[in-house]
């Protein structure tokens, strides 16, 4: 009887009938939404993960290939299409909803522009947005703030930025003055400002401002005139968002003389980069950085003079367990 229900079994199987088992698992192809929460005194922070993206090794100066090759090894970070990344940063102070970045858009580039769709699913949505802070004005940290028809995507907030990065890239006579090469950069930055421009939610600031309780702007020109990052104080806890001091974080940290060509001033870039690393190893400030692998949050070791390495934070539960 057995034997005839096993012969049975199999002429459906083979008929279609019943399905044969499946040993192997289509591969999902996908990742989790790109939003990590951290508590910092009363406020609290999310990283947001506007997507990825790669730097050709021959966009750093100021270092051989062969020592940039070695870094990236020591790292297990490929090479010469380095891997990174574009962050930004949500702040719930309990009273305003401030965004540092708008990160860039589908049209900058197809792996990118995915910071709404992971805004959203931390739990936020645009027009609960009171503020937004910016770094600088580049196509990856700005071209998010409007949409594809050129509307503004955060319509109820004010967006701040420095005085000498708005003189620099929305000046009237910014665009023709700009090189060819540069210029889509520049209309990027105008028209990501355009609808905020009209409506007076657009605002500068100069380096000692007072913009949001808790939040300070900190200049960290070079890598643009007015380039800020932003001191976040909290409970006697503290986060500097630092923007785009590093782009590469395998070869920047052991070598912070390594320049960018993205850097509108290399010099001063380099220099800012030596200064705010000293400083965020010393003082043992948490870090936050727009290139730094996702979630970006971590802080600098020093592990000789001139030379650092990024210690990047734990997963955590939240709330953080007690």
């Amino acid at each position: 009887m057995k034997q005839s229900f096993a012969v049975l079994f199999a002429l459906l199987m083979l008929a279609g009938l019943i399905p044969f088992a499946q040993a192997k698992a289509p591969p999902a192809q996908s990742q989790v939404p790109g939003y990590f929460h951290m508590q910092l005194g009363a406020f609290e922070i999310t990283a947001l993960h506007d997507g990825a993206l790669t730097m050709d090794a021959k966009l750093l100066s100021n270092i051989e290939a062969g020592e940039i090759e070695q870094l990236t090894g020591r790292m297990f970070v490929d090479y010469p299409a380095i891997p990174g990344t574009v962050n930004a940063y949500l702040i719930n102070t309990g009273e305003q909803l401030v965004l540092v970045d708008a990160g860039a858009s589908k049209a900058f580039n197809p792996n990118l522009g995915n910071l709404l769709a992971n805004l959203k699913a931390a739990g936020y949505s645009p027009d609960q947005v009171d503020t937004i802070l910016l770094t600088h004005q580049h196509p990856d940290h700005v071209g998010a703030l409007t949409d594809s028809e050129g509307k503004a995507v955060f319509a109820k907030a004010k967006v701040f930025t420095a005085q000498k990065e708005n003189d620099y890239w929305l000046a009237k006579d910014a665009l023709d003055k700009a090189p060819a090469e540069k210029q889509p950069m520049f209309q990027t930055a105008q028209r990501a400002a355009a609808p905020y421009v009209s409506t007076k939610q657009w605002h500068t600031f100069a380096d000692d401002a007072a913009l949001v309780e808790g939040i300070k702007p900190v200049a960290a020109y070079g890598h643009t005139p007015g380039h800020t990052g932003y001191l976040v104080e909290s409970q006697g806890k503290s986060l500097f968002i630092w923007g785009d001091v590093v782009h590469v974080h395998a070869v920047q940290f052991a070598r912070p003389g390594a320049a960018m060509a993205f850097d509108v001033d290399q010099n001063m870039a380099v220099e800012t980069r030596h200064k705010v690393m000293q400083q965020m190893a010393g003082d043992k400030v948490l870090v936050a950085g727009m290139h730094l692998p996702f979630p970006g949050l971590g802080h600098v070791r020093m592990d000789a003079e001139n030379s650092y390495s990024w210690v990047p934070v734990e997963f955590q539960p939240y709330p953080a367990a007690k």
